[in-house]
């Protein structure tokens, strides 16, 4: 009688756990049921102020007769190296 509880125990308590996880992914997962709500009047289902997609770039400082001048651009500067001769 020893040897049966061993196997009760193995086959059928620890398979309660086992049964409740795959219960809960089952609930998890399964479609809802639609719900019949009040009518609108078939109204556009659209929002009346859409996000916008793209965010918009920082405006410019402003300028003016009384802001600060706008920075002087950098000078502007030519890279020369050497050239490399080509060996064949």
């Amino acid at each position: 009688m020893e040897g049966f509880w061993a196997f009760f125990w193995l086959a059928v308590v620890l398979k309660i756990p086992v049964l409740a996880a795959l219960w809960l992914v089952w609930y998890a997962i399964k479609e809802p049921v639609p719900e019949e709500g009040p009518s609108d009047g078939g109204g556009s289902d659209r929002d009346r102020y859409p996000h916008p997609r793209h965010p918009r770039p920082p405006r410019p400082p402003r300028r003016g007769p009384h802001a600060d001048p706008a920075p002087t651009p950098p000078a502007r500067v030519r890279v020369t190296g050497k050239r490399l001769s080509r060996t064949g």
